[in-house]
């Protein structure tokens, strides 16, 4: 009798081996990339037609009528002008979604066997796909909201700087941190999150309203930034070690703070401030689909890459956020 295995064993997984037998080619690679594309049928990239027909050119195999340009089925997506083969794409998305904590650029650089700039950049792009919601509806609640820290190290600040920000109560920002905030709905079990420049009452009560039903309960901490907050709320005093009271807490969305800063420690080791916020929607991302089965996450990633495009020089143009480059 098979043994059950660990962990979530009723989602349909993917093994390497399996992987491999379904993109034997990149002619392959090319057909199940169209088939998420144009689930209706070819149409152009570039204008949307369906006036097209195949071409006879290196890298754009078909001809839209309408707009008279060449493309491909990676024109008007984030793959557009990427030289990367389809299938180094695929297997790229693959090994993404399957590492628990993600992979780094250099790790995927091995796998596919392309240098790390191109590995760093493909990474992001697929991060670009995980920008975008495809169910944007507000959560119903309960929610629990919580704010996180990324980045600098409170160990290396004076005995006079450190007394500075345990006077303001709150100094994760002050300490050289990057502030995100982030909410999880407890019936969805969906994780929403995002940089933020500020944690002041309006900053988190505007993402709380943004994202919440008007009628769904809040559950946060005892900051400041919640009190008076439109919604029904309850909240525990976490400054005086109270983290559970009846039905508020906020583990969740701290169980989610946690693998990402597990991620930063033993996978990436540093994330910039200047590209956390697509760190932090990947793995939103990846916490929201991961009951769906293997193929089936990575065809939803696939189909987030329409409409999308992040060029390389607009990834590294300056945003107004510390890259962390030495200098």
């Amino acid at each position: 009798m098979a043994q059950t295995a660990p962990g979530k064993a009723y989602r349909k997984g993917l093994s390497l081996i399996e992987l491999m037998d379904m993109f034997p080619s990149e002619q392959v690679a090319r057909e199940w990339f169209e088939s998420i594309f144009w689930p209706d049928g070819r149409c152009c990239g570039h204008c949307g037609g369906i006036n097209t027909r195949e071409a006879n050119h290196r890298t754009m195999p078909y001809w839209c009528t309408d707009c008279r340009k060449y493309f491909s089925v990676k024109t008007g997506t984030v793959m557009q002008s990427s030289k990367l083969p389809l299938r180094k794409w695929a297997i790229g998305i693959y090994i993404c979604l399957t590492s628990l904590k993600s992979v780094s650029s250099m790790k995927l650089r091995r796998d596919l066997k392309i240098g790390q700039k191109a590995a760093w950049f493909m990474l992001h792009r697929i991060r670009e796909a995980w920008s975008v919601e495809l169910d944007d509806d507000d959560f119903d609640g309960p929610v629990e909201v919580d704010e996180s820290y990324f980045g600098g190290k409170r160990r290396n600040m004076s005995d006079a700087e450190r007394k500075a920000l345990k006077d303001t109560g709150r100094g994760g920002l002050g300490s050289g941190k990057t502030a995100v905030v982030g909410m999880k709905d407890r019936d969805s079990n969906e994780v929403r999150a995002e940089v933020v420049e500020r944690t002041d009452a309006a900053t988190l009560q505007g993402f709380i309203v943004e994202h919440a039903e008007f009628d769904a309960t809040v559950y946060t901490d005892d900051s400041k930034a919640y009190a008076s907050l439109p919604f029904d709320h309850e909240t525990v005093r976490q400054s005086a070690s109270e983290y559970v009271k009846g039905m508020a807490h906020t583990n969740g969305i701290e169980s989610f703070w946690s693998m990402l800063k597990r991620a930063q420690q033993g996978t990436f080791h540093k994330m910039s401030p200047k590209h956390l916020n697509r760190y932090v929607q990947e793995f939103a991302g990846r916490h929201n689909m991961r009951e769906s089965d293997t193929l089936a996450q990575m065809r939803e990633v696939v189909a987030r890459m329409i409409g999308r495009r992040l060029r390389y020089a607009d990834l590294i143009a300056d945003n107004g956020r510390c890259s962390g480059a030495r200098t």
